[in-house]
């Protein structure tokens, strides 16, 4: 028959210190040693940055959401970049109107070095 996938890396990984964080107005998942790019953040590559603004921790299955969270994410910018090209075509059938913008994201690549 089939071969059965051991799913205790997923498990192990899922289950361990994250917490959900609000950074430039969006929510993160994150976890430390991640790498991800959020909204143009100030400070040049290789500066920390802490983000207090937690929403939700977890360690080890014991969650702790709300007020009682007084926890704090600590990352280092990496990085300064655009993301990619986005195109917004506007037309009016039979009107003859037709007009193309676009614009790059201006975007941070930040590393998490913990959740403290």
């Amino acid at each position: 028959m089939g071969t059965k996938k051991n799913n205790f890396n997923f498990a192990q990984n899922f289950w361990s210190m994250f917490a959900v964080v609000t950074i430039a107005g969006q929510q993160f998942r994150v976890q430390e040693n991640d790498e991800l790019f959020v909204h143009r953040l100030e400070g040049k590559a290789g500066d920390s940055v802490e983000f207090s603004d937690v929403l939700m921790t977890s360690n080890g299955g014991n969650i702790t959401v709300g007020g009682a969270v007084k926890s704090v994410v600590k990352a280092e910018i990496i990085d300064h970049l655009k993301g990619d090209k986005v195109l917004i075509f506007k037309k009016k059938r039979r009107k003859g109107y037709q007009k193309l913008n676009g614009h790059r994201q201006a975007l941070t690549k930040i590393k998490i070095q913990g959740i403290a």
